[in-house]
């Protein structure tokens, strides 16, 4: 398509509903429907995580993919799983087919998520930190409605008290309608697009797909950066697996103040990712990203100190405003890294290592959890991203 502005914000009108979709199937629905199959710690830590494996392994061939093949076709694909996969939860029994469905759920991310930050960063020029920021901004704010959507249905739904499976089902028929809504919209945008026509064989492709692949793995700035954006994802993992489960069961809240309290953490961090994007351009990434590494250090670790709705309300909220200032230069910095035409490939090596620690974080917490208490585990967690900024700092020089 002609990259506009009118086909940006298009492209941000087919993100929010994809992010609602993904929201609505995940936090405080997926760690209470594990819980409700009468998973233990270590088996909710699973199944919140194993969707992001699956961005793993396919995050890096779907970004390169997309620099040889175009980005509609990628991102068909991706929106594809968005519309088909939340309607397969009602099928759900037992904990074994719940996460079969997780892992191919989360192709949706997989492949949608890398092609479409590709596009930002075509189109972005020196703007890569502002556009890219913008784009998360407008796009999570499916994130921010889903979560206590989410918590709302299971609370309000029949069972109220205890939700009862019809609760689940209600709130996948409403992840299932937006990833439709997402689906249809793209189709309507891209209608009549022919710009991803293309004349390259088969073998050209394979040498194109191979060749920036190589050139992104090949930057050790490109890997320890993305790995600072992994570590501080760890963290987020861990927070969707088992906030809601300690705010429920500790803490003493119920389903609904569990959904608010990750929508506040991600409407903070949608305030201030344009703001710190835009300061990135200016005045560089990296000491945005040292200083956010060490604010989420400090709130995750503070999480299981507080039990009242309040307390841990601002606390997420801080978490948010680190987190906006690691991911507002983390994408920016690896797209200035690498050329642009291999900006798929960079987009998906950063994607794969940011699944690697979203995935590692529910499981990491849930075995430290099956042997500890809330308070050892989190500082755990905490200070390995504590060690992870001077890291940072001493091996990745400051971009010009």
């Amino acid at each position: 398509m002609p990259y506009t502005f009118s086909s940006f914000a298009a492209l941000c009108s087919v993100g929010f509903f994809a992010r609602l979709s993904y929201a609505l199937a995940r936090s405080p629905v997926l760690p209470l429907f594990a819980l409700y199959l009468g998973a233990g710690p270590e088996a909710i830590g699973f199944a919140v995580g194993v969707s992001t494996v699956t961005g793993i392994f396919f995050k890096l061939p779907a970004g390169a993919l997309s620099d040889v093949i175009g980005r509609k076709r990628t991102m068909m694909i991706g929106l594809f799983f968005f519309a088909v996969m939340p309607f397969t939860y009602l099928l759900v029994k037992d904990y074994q087919l719940l996460i079969i469905i997780r892992f191919i759920h989360g192709l949706a991310t997989a492949v949608y998520g890398p092609v479409a930050m590709a596009v930002v960063a075509d189109l972005a020029g020196k703007n890569k930190g502002e556009m890219l920021s913008w784009f998360s901004s407008v796009t999570i704010i499916g994130n921010l409605l889903g979560a206590p959507l989410g918590g709302y249905i299971l609370h309000r739904g029949p069972g109220a008290a205890n939700p009862s499976i019809l609760d689940f089902h209600y709130a996948y028929i409403a992840s299932g309608t937006a990833g439709l809504l997402s689906l249809v919209l793209a189709l309507g945008i891209l209608k009549g697009d022919k710009t991803d026509e293309i004349g390259k064989s088969l073998k050209e492709s394979f040498v194109a797909f191979i060749s920036g692949i190589k050139e992104v793995l090949s930057d050790k700035r490109i890997a320890i950066t993305s790995a600072m954006e992994g570590l501080q994802n760890m963290t987020v993992g861990a927070l969707e697996a088992f906030l809601p489960i300690y705010a429920v069961t500790i803490a003493g809240l119920n389903e609904f103040q569990a959904g608010l309290l990750w929508g506040v953490q991600v409407v903070t961090t949608i305030l201030s990712k344009p703001i710190m994007g835009r300061t990135s351009d200016r005045y560089g990434r990296k000491a945005l990203i040292t200083t956010g590494l060490i604010i989420c250090a400090v709130s995750f670790g503070l999480v299981p100190v507080f039990r009242g709705f309040y307390p841990l309300m601002i606390t997420a909220a801080f978490f948010g405003l680190g987190e906006a200032l690691v991911q507002s230069s983390g994408a920016a910095f690896v797209a200035d890294l690498c050329k642009e035409k291999h900006f798929g490939a960079a987009m998906g090596t950063f994607g794969t290592i940011f699944d690697i620690g979203h995935a590692g974080g529910p499981i990491l917490a849930g075995f430290l959890l099956a042997g500890h208490s809330y308070v050892f585990s989190f500082l755990v967690m905490a200070a390995l991203l504590l060690l992870a900024a001077p890291v940072f700092v001493m091996t990745v020089r400051a971009e010009k």
